[in-house]
């Protein structure tokens, strides 16, 4: 089992200082990536085109498209195109000058020094030192990983249109540049539908989104890998991840380990005063003289005899404490153990519950706003089935005045027959409809040319 860190990292200004770069090139992930700026205008936009694709050393077998084309500036001139398009034209639409025209969206805020014409997201799981023990075909399967972050980021953050995503497995670390545009809706000033990086990337937006983001991207991880890795607890200012002292009966262990802790000292003081006594009883030892009438045989005296029996019975409780704290010391290690099993357990639980509470709470969503597309729908088609059963009447109606001229004289027969075959041409009759009247008008011809007829015309 693996402790990983991960990062969502956003380009900003700040990051435009030398010492930010310089910072960059010394982070753990062991690239740098992170120096990136914010994408200011169409030139910054080139940059990160020519970085992102290694286009300045034509470097490009250990990258990996997974969203958008070989140029990044085509494909963020093309989302700009497809999502304001309709905006702008509105806008214009409502322009009594020329010159408050727009005619390039893409130019218009690339030239503005106020706004961001995109944004790079990076991506990465895992740093230096993890990923400096892999092969490269284990660090390929990210791959699929990343595809699922991209996903994931488009249900977290709708409102963030991304039009590239690549993978770059040239660096240390593998990790994702994300390029996108964010949009905000409904203005008041202006176009309806507009860049707008601060409405869409606040410090609470980006902290939620940072802790969503990391939840799922471990559990697609683990899936991908069939492996049960955690993630690194989240440093001051970001993500809190689950801690030992969350469980219930932490405090409780924890007071006990300290009355144990207080029985270790006491047993470790008594150790060192059996040394003592241990020095002074070699010292009697070697200080008894001879009997002098049996052989092999010491005098001792009364005070020595007590020195002696105190010191034994020294021996025998401390001998008998050590075995407890050594039993002890076994239980502590024990518990320590399972305790530490146990909060990896609970981490990795937890970390599989959020990332599958967020995925059924984006289905969720999903599912109302598709109920809510489909009532919107089936609205339009009623609307459009009344307005197909209107015309259908009409149609029917404009055949039986026809067939009903084609009844009268020779001069009008001939002139409506021509009037149907004109139809017919130009693809308003079918063939059934013009075979249907041809077959009336030759009947008529041939049978009726002697009748006589009302003169009298049908309503439409």
């Amino acid at each position: 089992m693996s402790t990983l860190s991960y990062s969502l990292h956003l380009g900003s200004d700040k990051n435009r200082k030398p010492s930010s770069r310089n910072m960059a090139k010394n982070n753990a992930s062991g690239s740098t990536s992170l120096s990136n700026n914010a994408i200011q205008n169409a030139r910054g936009l080139s940059r990160v085109d020519k970085h992102n694709y290694r286009k300045y050393n034509n470097n490009t077998e250990l990258i990996e498209i997974i969203r958008g084309t070989s140029s990044l500036y085509d494909d963020v001139k093309k989302l700009y195109k497809e999502e304001f398009k309709e905006a702008v034209d509105e806008y214009n639409s409502k322009q009594t000058r020329d010159d408050r025209k727009i005619t390039d969206y893409f130019k218009k805020i690339s030239d503005n020094s106020k706004n961001d014409l995109a944004c790079e997201i990076i991506i990465e799981l895992g740093d230096k030192k993890y990923w400096n023990t892999k092969d490269d075909k284990f660090k390929h399967k990210m791959t699929n990983v990343f595809k699922e972050q991209v996903g994931d980021l488009e249900e977290q953050l709708p409102n963030f249109k991304i039009a590239s995503a690549i993978i770059h497995y040239d660096e240390t670390s593998p990790h994702l540049h994300i390029v996108g545009v964010p949009i905000k809706y409904k203005n008041k000033n202006g176009m309806k539908k507009q860049v707008g990086k601060g409405d869409v990337f606040t410090r609470d937006s980006l902290r939620r989104l940072q802790d969503k983001m990391r939840t799922l991207c471990i559990a697609s991880f683990n899936k991908e890998y069939g492996l049960n890795d955690i993630l690194k607890k989240k440093e001051k200012g970001r993500n809190k991840d689950i801690n030992v002292k969350d469980m219930g009966n932490y405090q409780a262990m924890k007071d006990q380990m300290e009355k144990d802790k207080k029985a270790l000292e006491i047993a470790s003081k008594k150790s060192s005063e059996l040394d003592k006594s241990t020095i002074d009883i070699k010292a009697t030892v070697n200080n008894l003289k001879k009997a002098p009438i049996v052989k092999n045989t010491y005098t001792i005296s009364e005070n020595d005899k007590n020195k002696i029996l105190e010191y034994i019975d020294k021996v025998d409780k401390t001998n008998a404490d050590f075995k407890r704290t050594e039993k002890l010391s076994v239980t502590l290690n024990n518990v320590d153990t399972e305790l530490e099993e146990n909060r990896e357990k609970i981490k990795i639980l937890t970390e599989n519950n959020e990332a599958l509470s967020l995925k059924v709470d984006t289905l969720s969503k999903n599912i109302d706003n598709k109920n809510k597309e489909i009532k919107e729908l089936k609205k339009d088609n009623k609307h459009l089935e009344e307005l197909v059963n209107h015309f259908k009447d009409l149609f029917d109606r404009l055949i039986n005045f026809i067939k009903h001229k084609i009844l009268g004289k020779d001069k009008e027969r001939e002139d409506y027959w021509e009037f149907s075959k004109d139809l017919y041409e130009h693809g308003i009759f079918s063939e059934k409809t013009i075979t249907d009247i041809k077959d009336d008008y030759d009947w008529n011809k041939e049978n009726d040319k002697h009748k006589d007829y009302d003169d009298f015309d049908l309503e439409i």
